[in-house]
C-alpha cells in the first residue's frame, strides 16, 4: 500500500458504542508515526469522541452511508478503513465497494454471515485486482476462533488429516447495536441463504483438499457443550480452504460450554424462542425498541466479563489442547481486536493476498503477536501423542 496518502487509518462510525471504545484504544496505542482520523455522520459527536480522548487535533472526516461519493472520499484518503456501522447487511455495503475500488484494506467486526456472503460475491473480484485486503470479523466474531484454530493447527504435524473443536465460555452483556444486529441476522434466514448460494456459484474451492466447519453436536466434556450457530465456524473453514497447512482434510465444530445440564437447556430452549420470535415483524420491533443502538454495558459491568475459548486439536497421531482468553468479550477486547487487525494491516508485513480473507489468511502470526503484546493470551495447555 503507497504511503503517499494523507491517513494510515481512518475509523469510521467513531460515535457509536464500540466505535467510541475503538477510538479511545487508537488513541492509547497507536503511537507517534500513526496518522489517523475519525469519520462519520455529525461532526458535533465526532468532535465530542475527540474531546473524551484527549487528541484535540485529530482530523475528523464528513462520511455518510448514504453518501457514496464521501465514502469514496475517505477509502481514497487511507490506507486502511475500519468500520463499526452496523447492522452491516443494512448499512455496509457502501463502503466495501468504495474501499475495494480504491484498494484500500478494510476491516469490520460483523457477525453477518449474510452480509460477509454478499459482500464475496459482488466485491471480491475488484478487490482482488485492485490490491485491497477486504477482512471482516475483526472482532470477538471472529479473531479468537480464527486465529484460534490457526494456532492450534500449527503445532499438529503437518499433510494429515486434522480435527479441531472449540469451546466457548465467558460472560458479557450486549450492547444495543449488537442486539439490534442480532434480530436483523437470525430475521433474515431465507436472505442468508440466498447469499450463501450466490457465494458458492462463484467462489473457487482448492481441488484435492477438504475443510468443514460446523455448529458441532451436543456432548459431554466434563460439562455441557452445545453447537454455537454463528458465523465463526464458517470463518475458521474459509480459512482452512486458503491455507495448505490445515492438511488435506479438516474438521472444526464449534461448541458453547455450560457446566450444568439446566443453564444448558435454558439456554438453547431461550436462543430457540428468540429466532423464532425475531421471524414475527411486531415482535422484533417490539424486542428492537426495547434497548437503543447506543446503549452498552457500564466500564464496571466490563470489566467483570470475559472469555475463554479452548480448542481441542488432534491430527497425526498427536493431540493438542490450546486457549484463547480475554477480558470483556463484546466490547473492551473486540475494539482491542479491530484497532489491532488496522494498525496490522497499516503497518505489519503481511501475506501478499487480496479480495475478501479472513483474519488467519491476511494476518496469521503478525496479528497473533499484537494480539498477545496487547493482553489476549494464546496459550498451549498440553501435548500429547494418541
Amino acid at each position: 500500500m503507497p504511503d503517499d496518502r494523507p491517513y494510515d487509518i481512518v475509523l469510521f462510525g467513531a460515535t457509536g458504542f464500540t466505535g467510541a471504545l475503538t477510538a479511545q484504544y487508537f488513541a492509547r496505542n497507536a503511537g507517534p508515526g500513526c496518522r489517523w482520523a475519525l469519520a462519520g455522520r455529525s461532526r458535533a459527536k465526532l468532535e465530542a469522541v475527540r474531546e473524551r480522548i484527549g487528541l484535540p487535533e485529530l482530523p475528523l472526516l464528513h462520511a455518510d452511508v448514504t453518501d457514496p461519493a464521501s465514502l469514496a472520499r475517505i477509502a481514497g484518503q487511507a490506507r486502511v478503513v475500519a468500520t463499526t456501522v452496523g447492522p452491516y447487511v443494512a448499512y455496509g455495503e457502501p463502503l466495501v465497494a468504495a474501499c475495494a475500488a480504491a484498494g484500500t484494506h478494510y476491516a469490520d467486526i460483523t457477525g453477518e454471515p449474510e452480509f460477509v456472503d454478499l459482500m464475496f460475491a459482488r466485491h471480491h473480484e475488484r478487490a482482488r485486482q485492485s490490491g485491497a485486503k477486504i477482512v471482516h470479523a475483526c472482532g470477538f466474531d471472529s479473531v479468537p476462533h480464527d486465529l484460534g484454530a490457526y494456532f492450534t493447527v500449527k503445532r499438529l504435524p503437518e499433510g494429515v488429516p486434522i480435527e479441531v473443536s472449540g469451546f466457548l465460555r465467558g460472560n458479557g452483556r450486549p450492547s444495543g447495536g449488537t442486539v439490534h444486529s442480532a434480530l436483523a441476522a437470525v430475521s433474515r434466514a431465507r436472505q442468508t441463504a440466498r447469499a450463501a448460494l450466490a457465494r458458492r456459484e462463484i467462489e473457487v474451492r482448492p481441488t484435492g483438499r477438504r475443510a468443514r466447519g460446523t455448529a458441532g453436536t451436543p456432548r459431554y466434556v466434563g460439562g455441557w457443550a452445545l453447537p454455537l450457530p454463528t458465523i465463526d465456524p464458517q470463518i475458521v473453514a474459509r480459512s482452512a480452504r486458503a491455507l495448505e497447512r490445515y492438511g488435506p482434510d479438516f474438521t472444526y465444530r464449534h461448541h458453547i460450554a455450560v457446566r450444568r445440564l439446566p443453564a444448558a437447556l435454558g439456554l438453547a430452549a431461550g436462543a430457540g424462542a428468540l429466532v423464532a420470535l425475531a421471524q414475527i415483524p411486531p415482535v422484533r420491533s417490539w424486542l428492537l425498541g426495547r434497548i437503543s443502538p447506543g446503549d452498552g454495558p457500564t466500564p464496571e459491568q466490563r470489566a467483570g466479563s470475559w472469555f475463554k475459548v479452548t480448542f481441542l486439536g488432534r491430527g497425526g497421531g498427536e493431540r493438542v489442547v490450546t486457549e484463547v482468553a480475554g477480558g470483556d468479550p463484546g466490547y473492551d477486547e473486540t475494539a482491542k481486536m479491530l484497532a489491532e487487525s488496522a494498525l496490522c494491516l497499516a503497518f505489519d508485513d503481511l501475506p501478499p493476498v487480496s479480495g475478501q480473507v479472513t483474519t488467519a489468511v491476511a494476518m496469521g502470526d503478525a496479528l497473533i503477536e499484537r494480539l498477545r503484546r496487547a493482553g489476549i493470551a494464546f496459550t498451549v495447555l498440553s501435548g500429547s501423542r494418541g
